[in-house]
């Protein structure tokens, strides 16, 4: 039997965990036609949470039809939706697991056939690079966001952080990573802006920032996750922001002021220990609160960037989409069923 640092449990800054292993967030597509969670869906987070994880983070959840990116995802904006939820949260917690919404604005990782035929928005107006992975076309030029459009944007994620807790969540997480609507301020390659909202490192944290501020104002840090990536695989190659490191000089103290005490650093699929890991290692001094991060390391290096210091709570995605019974599979040192694209097609 393999007894595992970060199955053991977990507690800081006030967040209390039956171990330290999280199921990070990915998009599955099986919401109803109504955008509402599904008994297909309660059954599936069911089993991750019977079998182990400790904090489930959903699948990325639409916070106002504006938001859209992807064919029938959840969202969490109408009052049919939220009672979706609830079924849920509840059968999650039926086995001492917690989680968190994962609040989610596609920005201009989206297409007008998602949003009644208006264009995305973003920073700017320049398209994403590449194909959207669901419609297989190049992305199209979204719509710059006005300044006074902002506030409004600020607002779609209070209200969803307001629905996410009366769903019962235990938290919500602001998606601010990937090239989605957040991420596209930080981002100098993408942000061309010349107003209050773009230029210095200052201006362009500023949406985000106002953002983090409201979610914070309404959950209360230790039920505010924030996810960022700084690094990260981007269409087979690794992209940075350009200023990484300024930015996050700026930022990480700004998010300490402000009261946040989970932040998830993300790099979707790409080499850990050249993205995320290299960030953490940069703002780990700057950081002394709880970091989520570890895209399915080995269990060995899991724990070793657990008692290094380097990570708190440890992400597997792939993995336990794959193994629902994960936690069972590695403690009694059992292979792993390899994850493949026909997995995508259910909810296994």
């Amino acid at each position: 039997m393999n007894d595992y640092f970060f199955l053991k449990p977990f507690e800081k800054e006030r967040v209390t965990l039956k171990n330290r292993l999280v199921m990070t967030a990915m998009t599955r597509n099986f919401a109803d036609k109504n955008h509402s969670a599904t008994d297909m869906m309660r059954d599936y987070y069911e089993r991750r949470a019977k079998n182990g994880v400790g904090l489930i983070l959903t699948e990325g959840t639409i916070i106002h039809p504006s938001a859209d990116g992807y064919p029938d995802v959840p969202y969490i904006y109408t009052e049919k939706q939220i009672e979706s939820w609830k079924k849920v949260v509840t059968a999650v917690h039926a086995h001492d697991t917690k989680i968190f919404c994962q609040l989610w604005h596609c920005g201009r990782i989206s297409d007008p056939v998602f949003l009644n035929g208006e264009l995305p928005v973003s920073s700017s107006n320049l398209p994403g690079e590449g194909v959207h992975s669901r419609t297989k076309k190049p992305f199209v030029a979204p719509r710059a966001l006005s300044a006074d459009e902002i506030p409004g944007v600020v607002e779609m994620f209070a209200h969803a952080t307001e629905n996410a807790l009366q769903a019962g969540f235990d938290g919500v997480e602001v998606h601010a990573g990937h090239g989605y609507l957040i991420d596209s301020f930080f981002d100098a390659t993408v942000n061309i802006r010349t107003d209050d909202y773009g230029g210095s490192i200052e201006n362009r944290c500023r949406f985000p920032l106002m953002v983090f501020k409201r979610v914070l104002e309404i959950a209360g840090p230790e039920r505010t996750s924030i996810r960022i990536s700084p690094s990260r695989d981007l269409n087979g190659r690794l992209h940075d922001w350009p200023d990484r490191d300024a930015i996050l000089d700026y930022l990480i103290p700004e998010l300490d002021k402000m009261g946040l005490r989970i932040l998830d650093i993300s790099c979707v699929h790409s080499d850990y220990f050249k993205t995320a890991g290299v960030v953490i290692r940069y703002i780990r001094p700057l950081w002394p609160h709880i970091i989520i991060a570890g895209a399915s390391l080995p269990p060995e290096k899991a724990d070793k960037e657990i008692k290094d210091g380097c990570i708190d709570l440890v992400t597997y995605g792939r993995f336990i989409l794959a193994n629902p019974d994960f936690v069972e599979k590695i403690t009694k040192g059992e292979p792993l069923n390899e994850y493949s694209k026909e997995l995508l097609k259910t909810l296994y």
